[in-house]
C-alpha cells in the first residue's frame, strides 16, 4: 500500500512542523486526527481542509463536524473522502483550518509518495516533529474563566482588580456607611436653624422666667 508523506506547518508558527505518513486509502479524517495527536490538541472541533494551489488559495472544501450551513451546502465530510481522491500533484497542497471558533490555520503539503508501508507500523504515523505547538487556545480563551464569569458582567471591575465576586460584600461594607445622605442634610439644616435663634448651645441658654440663685 502506498504512503503519502505530508508536511504540516502552522501558518503563523512556521518553525513548528510535523511530517506525517498516511496510507493512500485513508481519509481526510484520519489525517485530521493525526495532526492533533501530534500537537496534543483535542481534535473534536469543527474544521476543514481546502484543496489549495501553490499560493495557498482555498478551493474545494472537505469538512469535519459541519454546521447547518455546510450541511445545507452539502460539503463533503472528511470521514467519507479518501486522500487519494484529491492527490493530483506530486506536491499537492491543502489549506487546513482547525476549530473555526478559535482557529489555527495550517499548510499541508505532500512531500513524497512512498511505495510500500513499513510492516508493524500503525498509520497515520508521525515520522518527524519539529518545534512545540502553541497552546490550543493561547491566552485568548479560557473555558473555566468563561464558565465562572457572571452572566451580566456585574463583577468585571472586580476581576480587573484581581478581586472575585465573593469579595463584593467587602466593598459594600467599606463604602456604605449606613447613613442616608438626605438624613445628614436634615441634621445640618436643623443645626443651622438653632444657631440662628441662639439655641445652638445648651450651656449658654437660660430661660428668663427661671428664678436665679439670688431670688431665693
Amino acid at each position: 500500500m502506498a504512503l503519502y508523506r505530508f508536511r504540516v506547518t502552522f501558518e503563523d508558527y512556521d518553525d513548528v512542523t510535523r511530517d506525517i505518513d498516511v496510507k493512500s486509502n485513508q481519509t481526510f479524517e484520519d489525517l485530521h486526527k493525526a495532526i492533533h495527536q501530534s500537537t496534543g490538541y483535542n481534535y473534536e472541533y469543527p474544521s476543514s481542509f481546502y484543496i489549495s494551489n501553490d499560493q495557498w488559495m482555498k478551493g474545494e472544501e472537505i469538512t469535519y463536524m459541519p454546521n447547518q450551513k455546510r450541511i445545507d451546502r452539502k460539503i463533503p465530510l472528511m470521514e467519507k473522502i479518501k486522500l487519494s481522491s484529491f492527490i493530483d500533484d506530486p506536491h499537492q497542497k491543502f489549506y487546513y483550518t482547525f476549530n473555526f471558533d478559535r482557529p489555527f490555520d495550517f499548510h499541508v503539503e505532500l512531500m513524497k509518495i512512498i511505495l510500500e508501508d513499513a510492516p508493524g507500523v500503525t498509520y497515520p504515523a508521525v515520522v518527524r516533529s519539529v518545534g512545540e505547538a502553541p497552546k490550543q487556545f493561547g491566552n485568548v480563551f479560557n473555558p473555566a474563566a468563561e464558565t465562572a464569569e457572571a452572566p451580566d458582567g456585574d463583577f468585571d471591575f472586580l476581576n480587573e482588580m484581581a478581586y472575585g465576586a465573593d469579595d463584593a460584600e467587602d466593598f459594600t461594607e467599606v463604602t456604605d456607611t449606613g447613613v442616608d445622605d438626605t438624613d445628614e442634610k436634615k441634621v445640618d439644616d436643623a443645626e443651622e436653624e438653632e444657631d440662628e435663634f441662639g439655641f445652638g448651645d445648651d450651656e449658654e441658654f437660660e430661660d428668663e422666667d427661671k428664678p436665679g440663685r439670688d431670688d431665693y
